[in-house]
């Protein structure tokens, strides 16, 4: 039996429903305006926050992933070679510079997160006006002097001037980059290339004149580059690589991310902004065969991230998960 005060209750429910009838065909209407949109919202947002809060970790995993894997192997992988100082430098500054443009090409290609990937070089970039000399005075400071402040404003000006300088061709011309926009990719690439190879050659020349004068005693070690020294640089540059695609996979893998993002991720780790650290080490370092690893990485990084990039794109990108094409057959 229902007491009295509940029968009031429920009579009163039914008198202010049947009054918001009046007004409504639906007698529950009420009800649905002021707390169920307000519910589906609440609920929307929370869905938001969720994907926003694990996009963020995603980029933070990322860049942290960039500037701890990548320059712990390459002052590992130049110890364990024996390179010369100035090749020990060069390998680790190539570790310590931001992820390059070319990875959000490589992703596209390999089927990954191209959104996490972009976002992520932007990231990485940004933190190596800071990041890059502070990491590069820790691990190459103990085979010559580096000065973080110069590196710190040398490469603020490799990366923001650019920035700077297409924002405003994008707001004051903007129908010249409409046209040029289609061909940045090849005039960056070509770009990279002519400044690895302008490195390269001139220390192909330098090593030819010391192996003609036959100088002997220099720390440098110029006389024995070409024939053995030049494959352990290259050895260097490609374990360098090997190690940031393998270990950023693996890393990414244990993290929980999906195989797409374990992809971006890999890319993005393995595939270095060279031509940053060629600059950076013609500009602030007197001997030439520093700049000589980031040169090399110009062409060897491309190839491999290139070839995984291939590979990967004719290998499943969803979990297990079958595709639509899968579930018609």
């Amino acid at each position: 039996m229902m007491s009295t005060s509940g029968c009031l209750a429920l009579h009163d429910c039914m008198l202010f429903g049947s009054s918001r009838a009046g007004h409504s065909s639906d007698g529950c209407s009420w009800f649905f305006d002021k707390f169920l949109h307000r519910y589906i919202d609440l609920f929307l947002l929370s869905i938001l926050m969720a994907l926003l809060l694990r996009f963020i970790f995603q980029i933070l995993f990322g860049c942290v992933a960039q500037y701890t894997i990548m320059p712990a192997f390459g002052a590992i992988i130049s110890k364990a070679l024996g390179l010369s100082p100035a090749l020990a430098v060069g390998l680790i500054l190539l570790g310590c510079c931001p992820g390059g443009t070319a990875s959000n090409v490589v992703t596209l290609i390999a089927l990954g997160d191209v959104p996490l990937s972009i976002v992520m070089t932007a990231c990485t970039t940004l933190a190596a006006v800071f990041v890059t000399p502070l990491l590069t005075k820790t691990l190459a400071g103990a085979y010559v002097p580096v000065d973080s402040v110069k590196l710190s404003i040398s490469t603020l000006q490799v990366v923001v001037a650019p920035l700077l300088l297409g924002s405003f061709l994008q707001k004051v011309f903007p129908a010249f980059v409409k046209v040029v926009t289609p061909f940045a990719p090849l005039l960056a690439v070509l770009a990279s290339s002519l400044l690895a190879s302008s490195v390269f050659s001139e220390n192909l020349v330098r090593l030819q004149q010391s192996m003609a004068s036959a100088s002997n005693g220099s720390d440098l070690g110029f006389k024995n580059i070409l024939s053995g020294e030049l494959g352990l640089v290259v050895l260097s540059v490609i374990l360098l690589h090997f190690a940031g695609f393998f270990v950023g996979y693996i890393s990414s893998a244990i993290g929980g991310f999906r195989e797409q993002q374990r992809r971006s991720i890999s890319i993005e780790v393995g595939m270095q902004n060279s031509s940053l650290g060629v600059v950076l080490a013609t500009s602030h370092f007197t001997s030439p065969l520093v700049a000589l690893p980031c040169a090399i990485s110009a062409v060897i990084m491309n190839i491999m991230g290139s070839t995984l990039g291939f590979i990967w794109r004719y290998m499943d990108p969803s979990d297990g998960v079958r595709s639509d094409r899968d579930i018609s057959k």
